[in-house]
């Protein structure tokens, strides 16, 4: 690397912007796709699943939290690895995270090309192209660097959070009516086994909650990191879980969990088509536009997040180097950034988006669960919360992962394995 060339982010942002950028990740495709999804395989005891995921979140959420504030710099848990257990799980995380988000990105793309084409009287047919379109436009606004990026996610957050409130504001006293039918039964049994679905779906709504990890992989760009961090992962979690708690009740008292996540397309729009349910065009419109929003945020954080993991690869020698570099125009990684809009476009092309959620759940527990395992080899001084909250994410990770169907785990450890394979044999070629 020159001499000119800068080799360290920019610290740009407070409590607020790394809330937003946390808030952006978080309330978008877990809350317009996954409550949907989730709803399809255990009713409504998704609401309870939701409480559920959100707990096993808290727990990795305060592991990331002390992790990055002893050691904030980009990378999150594929530097926590490195720095705290072996370059074999650090670069594990580091390869988890790349599949796991690139999935979810995948998704929100798609989501949001769902709601677009709803929106404009589309075909879900052209889903495909819109969120290619989609990606490649944010992965442009991502090289504009991050102060043009905080800015826009803001806006998106407020819009959203506008628009979900109007949704359980306007659904609430049709829920508090209809409650009473459409919640009954609680549990949704597959081949007469209640535990099953509602672990997968537990699994599932938990990939909703994990964006609080962009706040820790854009560690080395937050100011004073060891108070920012912890408190700015925190506060967004809190506000998230009580968010999707609510917009799940709402939903599904209203409309029931079948008509929610069953009914024709609510795959890809599940929270339109709710609005639509209750007689209400005007507010399937409001979502419609909050959901639109909402996954082009998830989408910009998703790139950014996704970059600078690349770049943390990049400088450790595990992808080629130049990935680790920095542009000497804005201190950007303009080549990470470009690899990780080609390789989101490429999956929004091609998956579906019950996939990519089911194989973004199993890649990001991994993940989660190499967080607390790192969190456990932090010295005491260093320590911010008491061993078991990482013992406890690291136990419920572990169980959960291995509740999302067969195929998609089986697919997750040969991903592992190809991973691995990486490591041993092409690093060498240019170091």
């Amino acid at each position: 690397m020159s001499q000119t060339q800068p080799d360290r982010l920019q610290r740009e942002l407070g409590i607020g912007g790394a809330t937003m950028m946390g808030l952006g990740s978080m309330v978008g495709t877990g809350v317009f796709i996954s409550i949907g999804i989730a709803a399809g395989a255990a009713g409504p005891a998704v609401i309870l699943a939701i409480i559920l995921a959100a707990g096993v979140a808290t727990c990795n959420a305060l592991s990331s939290a002390q992790l990055a504030a002893s050691h904030a710099v980009s990378g999150g848990t594929y530097e926590y690895g490195y720095r705290y257990l072996s370059p074999t799980l650090g670069f594990t995380a580091g390869w988890m995270f790349l599949c796991a988000k690139s999935a979810s990105a995948a998704t929100a793309a798609l989501g949001f090309a769902g709601y677009f084409l709803r929106l404009m009287g589309g075909s879900l047919d052209y889903m495909a192209w819109v969120a290619v379109a989609a990606v490649a436009l944010f992965t442009m606004l991502v090289l504009g660097g991050i102060r043009r990026s905080s800015w826009v996610n803001m806006v998106i957050v407020s819009i959203t959070l506008l628009t979900l409130g109007s949704f359980i504001v306007w659904g609430a006293p049709i829920a508090v009516a209809e409650g009473e039918n459409n919640l009954v039964p609680f549990f949704t049994s597959r081949e007469g086994n209640l535990l099953e679905p509602f672990l997968y779906a537990t699994a599932l709504m938990f990939v909703a909650f994990t964006g609080y990890g962009r706040i820790a992989t854009l560690g080395e760009e937050v100011k004073n990191p060891r108070r920012t961090i912890p408190r700015a992962i925190i506060v967004t979690l809190i506000v998230t879980a009580l968010l999707y708690v609510a917009v799940a009740a709402v939903a599904i008292s209203s409309v029931g969990a079948d008509r929610f996540a069953n009914a024709p397309g609510a795959r890809a729009t599940p929270l339109e088509l709710a609005a639509r349910a209750m007689d209400a065009p005007l507010l399937a419109r409001l979502v419609a536009v909050g959901a639109i929003t909402a996954m082009l945020g998830v989408l910009l954080n998703l790139i950014l997040g996704l970059s600078r993991v690349l770049l943390a690869m990049g400088r450790q020698g595990d992808v080629p180097p130049f990935f680790g570099r920095l542009s000497k125009e804005d201190a950007s990684p303009a080549a990470a950034v470009i690899a990780v809009g080609v390789l989101v476009a490429t999956l929004a092309s091609l998956g579906s988006i019950e996939t990519a959620w089911a194989f973004s759940a199993f890649t990001v527990l991994v993940y989660y669960a190499i967080t607390n395992l790192a969190a456990l080899r932090l010295p005491e001084k260093e320590r911010l919360y008491p061993r078991w909250v990482a013992l406890t994410g690291l136990a419920a990770c572990l169980f959960l992962a291995f509740w999302v169907p067969v195929s998609i785990w089986i697919t997750g450890l040969c991903v592992i394995g190809i991973g691995l394979l990486w490591k041993r044999f092409l690093p060498p070629l240019w170091r």
